[in-house]
């Protein structure tokens, strides 16, 4: 059914049941699981990024539990460690499938971008973050032509894009030359509000599984709080609250809406995939 396809991806917003389905479909095709998931990386970070590593029983997986929290992990090294085991797979003679809701890592996987090898510049962001968002847009346009919007949806992100682009005219940059794969696209479709209920149980469950304590356990190890918040959703929130910036009520009303958005901005993030060309067969799991 699949074999003309060099990668299966199960793709889909959060608690939509994607990683369920990729488990069933690499049962049924002797699949190895990839994830594309941008804080499942890090080592200890389990409850807040829903790793549910239960549900992968017997399946191998990969791109999980790779670096330490409070490391800065970036596309371009996921892009590299993606390709080592993808191919390490195929040699086995297994079979690929791509597992998440991160639409940046999905494409960087899958479509063969050429990424460039930029160090942080901590000096000149400090520098950016002081202008307006206008200006920044209007310095990042003069130097070069944006890819689309999504260059620049979070002020983050486009300070980071001017950063890269102000680099490469002076300097000679090093970037990724992988090729995009053929890859057949299955998305998980739920609807939003079955979605926004999905998540609101999810959270409850996360909270009672001690979702405080791990990050509590994660602050007490020594990782700043400013890295926390860097990570955003439940460490951003749940770290608010153990510094005392939020009331225990404040913080999961804040993150239950901060966790809604997240998921809309995916399914805005997969509509503009296909937008671009990109094909996606919606599934109801």
């Amino acid at each position: 059914m699949y074999d003309q396809y060099d990668l299966i991806a199960v793709i889909g917003p959060t608690a939509s049941g994607k990683t369920r389905y990729a488990v069933q479909l690499a049962q049924q095709l002797d699949g190895e699981i990839l994830s594309a998931d941008s804080r499942q990386v890090y080592r200890g970070m389990d409850i807040g990024t829903g790793k549910d590593l239960v549900e992968y029983g017997q399946v191998p997986y990969h791109l999980i539990d790779i670096v330490p929290a409070g490391e800065k992990y970036n596309i371009y090294r996921y892009q590299h460690d993606f390709e080592a085991a993808y191919q390490d797979i195929l040699s086995r003679g297994k079979r690929p499938i791509l597992c998440g809701g991160s639409g940046l890592y999905i494409e960087a996987a899958t479509c063969g971008y050429y990424l460039p090898d930029v160090p942080a510049d901590q000096k000149l962001r400090n520098e950016l973050d002081t202008l307006p968002t206008e200006e920044l847009i209007a310095r990042y346009e003069a130097i070069r032509k944006p890819h689309n919007t999504t260059d620049y949806d979070t002020r983050q992100r486009l300070i980071r894009a001017l950063e890269i682009a102000i680099w490469e005219e002076d300097h000679p940059v090093t970037h990724t030359s992988f090729l995009p794969k053929n890859t057949k696209y299955l998305g998980i479709s739920v609807s939003r509000e079955e979605r926004n209920a999905r998540i609101d149980r999810r959270l409850a469950q996360r909270l009672d599984e001690g979702m405080i304590d791990e990050v509590r356990g994660l602050l007490e190890s020594g990782i700043a709080p400013e890295d926390l918040l860097y990570y955003g959703l439940e460490y951003k929130f749940v770290t608010l609250y153990l510094i005392g910036e939020l009331t225990r009520e404040q913080m999961e009303e804040r993150l239950r809406i901060a966790i809604h958005q997240f998921a809309k901005r995916q399914m805005t993030w997969f509509r503009g995939m296909e937008r671009r060309g990109i094909q996606i067969e919606w599934i109801k799991p």
